[in-house]
């Protein structure tokens, strides 16, 4: 079921996010029962979206107001009569997604209401993504479908001269939402949320196509999502990119996201995205990769995205360039902000071996370990942390 293309069907249909996922829920609901008896209907989302909005409108019906109550079950009862296949729903989440990121809302709430509408993810799962309990998470969403609905928050891709405005919480979202398909969780060769996330972003670049930073969005997803099957060995642990088959990787993808970056960068409009597909691209182009390079962009990104995240990447690129103590320096200076970070503990542990402190980069190992998000990850990490025991035992 494509979750999110109902979703913002009901929601544009409905004018109301709780009650169209209420609906939904409903309909989910009593297709387990009718399906279980009769078989898949011959449009499995058309009956959805037809039963939604019938439960729709009997929530309407034991809620609304009497003065508003005949007009809108009237309109929705028209709706609800067409025959629809899948193929009638009109795909509206261009216009939820600028919903969510109207600048009404605050930008944390953006980005965690559009993962949870479009995403598909549940609120737990954006809690997580933003280290937040379950709970707030709850509330702030629940704020935010309230202000849509109270302040009229209209569906719909704004014009010309808000586009600007929007454009960037928008494209965050986005990638958000692709990142979700690494978070330690989605370990398939084929990701529904990274698809999903290049789909969207496909539907940007159609609708505004001489944007440089959603081209550069496209291809940052592109390059990196063409890697995927090469992400995991025949075992299922992780497989850093230095070391991956590149005869795995999706040189199809790898191509169009060269291309994006090229015609982006030929704007001479840069930004975030841009720079960091420019990093991407580095990876695949040449092994080793031109670290130097790679430095220079990250000093480009810092000044745009002054992050402890990016200062860690920096770091890491500045080791590999050949800088290994200047790198270590670094990312001690992240240890505070970074402490309960995986990848920072993982990436300390990787250059404190190569610099002699055995005990201390067990330490790190253990320590990356225990906040590894996925067993793949953990799995490699034990056994980087078993080789470096093993050649300290060995050149004791």
């Amino acid at each position: 079921m494509d979750r999110g293309r109902l979703l913002s069907a009901l929601i544009v249909q409905l004018k109301n996010f709780q009650l169209a996922e209420d609906a939904l829920q409903d309909a989910l609901a009593s297709a387990v029962v009718h399906w279980g008896r009769t078989g898949l209907p011959a449009s499995p989302q058309g009956w959805l979206l037809k039963v939604a909005l019938r439960k729709a409108i009997d929530r309407l019906r034991k809620s609304a107001r009497e003065d508003r109550k005949a007009g809108e079950i009237a309109r929705l009862s028209l709706a609800e009569a067409a025959e629809t296949t899948t193929e009638d729903i009109a795909d509206e989440r261009l216009r939820l997604i600028f919903t969510c990121c109207h600048p009404a809302l605050e930008p944390t709430t953006r980005v965690a209401l559009t993962l949870r509408t479009l995403g598909g993810l549940s609120t737990a799962d954006v809690a997580a993504a933003f280290l937040d309990n379950e709970t707030t998470m709850g509330q702030r969403l629940s704020r935010a479908r309230a202000k849509i609905l109270a302040a009229g928050i209209p569906y719909a891709v704004p014009g010309p001269e808000a586009w600007a405005e929007r454009l960037q919480s928008v494209l965050t979202v986005v990638y958000l939402i692709f990142n979700q398909a690494y978070s330690g969780t989605d370990e398939s060769h084929v990701s529904p949320l990274g698809e999903e996330a290049i789909y969207l972003a496909r539907m940007l670049n159609g609708l505004r196509p001489d944007q440089a930073e959603i081209e550069g969005l496209l291809a940052l997803m592109l390059i990196t999502e063409a890697r995927r099957a090469a992400r995991l060995d025949a075992g299922g642990t992780s497989v850093p990119l230095a070391v991956q088959d590149r005869r795995l990787w999706d040189g199809a993808r790898i191509a169009e996201g060269l291309a994006l970056l090229d015609r982006a960068v030929a704007r001479r409009a840069p930004g975030a995205f841009q720079i960091k597909a420019a990093i991407a691209a580095l990876h695949v182009q040449a092994e080793p990769p031109d670290w130097p390079q790679i430095v220079l962009l990250y000093d480009s990104l810092l000044r745009i995205e002054p992050t402890p995240v990016v200062r860690l990447n920096r770091a890491v690129a500045l080791a590999e360039a050949g800088a290994l103590q200047a790198g270590l320096h670094a990312l001690e200076l992240l240890a505070s902000a970074l402490s309960a970070y995986q990848p920072f503990h993982a990436a300390r542990a990787e250059l404190l071996s190569r610099s002699g402190p055995t005990d201390a980069a067990l330490a790190a190992f253990d320590r990356a370990i225990g906040l590894a998000s996925s067993p793949s990850d953990a799995v490699f990490l034990r056994c980087r942390r078993d080789q470096v025991a093993r050649h300290a035992a060995e050149t004791s």
